[in-house]
């Protein structure tokens, strides 16, 4: 039985946090993590009430507050405790779980598969990002992916485990950088389309300001990276 563990940052989504684990918890999942820190709201409740239905449920309290180091804390923590596969999504209920089982059936034959978001319902602005993003990995890094960040991926463990201690624990944008290292260093991968919904309620914590610091940053973060990057 391959053991199966959902993961997902969480940042104040109190309207949200009860319907993501109620879906995802239905496709089957061995043990669900969720990264809850620093939350200003009741997520942190309706999560611990929800562990009286979900014994499975687990929370990570103790991580930085920013999605990244969440992200690395989720997958340090799934590694470290016994996961076969790495499913990971946000806590915010713009994936849609009835396409997990296609991404499942697939795992015999990749060992990274990643969702493709070709149509978006977040804003044309997220989808310029995205584009500016994958045209920067293609410049610095040499590799052609149609989608860098999307939150929904299917990924062995023991794939993310030879690259996650690359990255610092507090790094902010660990999905692209997997992404870029599953792809300069052609591991069995492959990519697949999937619906992005519209943000269902609440506000995003990661406004237009924030994704332009974030993006100057990233540009030193890759030259460093491309450094030590040898095939």
């Amino acid at each position: 039985m391959d053991i199966l563990y959902i993961v997902m940052p969480a940042y104040n989504e109190e309207t949200n946090i009860e319907n993501v684990v109620n879906q995802w918890m239905q496709v089957g999942v061995n043990k669900m993590i969720i990264a809850d820190s620093g939350s200003t709201d009741s997520t942190h409740e309706k999560l611990l009430n929800l562990q009286k239905t979900y014994p499975q449920l687990v929370i990570l309290s103790n991580t930085e507050k920013q999605h990244g180091p969440k992200l690395m804390a989720l997958y340090d923590y799934s590694i470290k405790n016994g996961a076969d596969y790495i499913f990971q999504t946000d806590s915010d209920g713009q994936t849609n779980p009835q396409e997990f089982a296609a991404f499942w059936s697939l795992r015999n034959n990749y060992d990274i598969i990643l969702g493709h978001r070709y149509k978006r319902d977040d804003g044309k602005i997220r989808a310029f990002v995205e584009g500016v993003v994958c045209f920067l990995v293609r410049i610095y890094f040499h590799v052609n992916i149609p989608d860098a960040n999307a939150p929904f991926r299917l990924m062995k463990s023991e794939i993310i485990e030879k690259y996650l201690h690359r990255l610092p624990p507090d790094y902010n944008l660990p999905n692209i950088m997997l992404t870029v290292y599953f792809t300069y260093y052609k591991e069995n991968i492959t990519f697949r389309k999937i619906t992005f919904k519209a943000r269902q309620s609440g506000v995003n914590s990661i406004n237009i300001s924030k994704i332009i610091t974030i993006g100057w940053n990233a540009l030193f973060d890759f030259a460093a990276f491309k450094k030590g990057m040898v095939r």
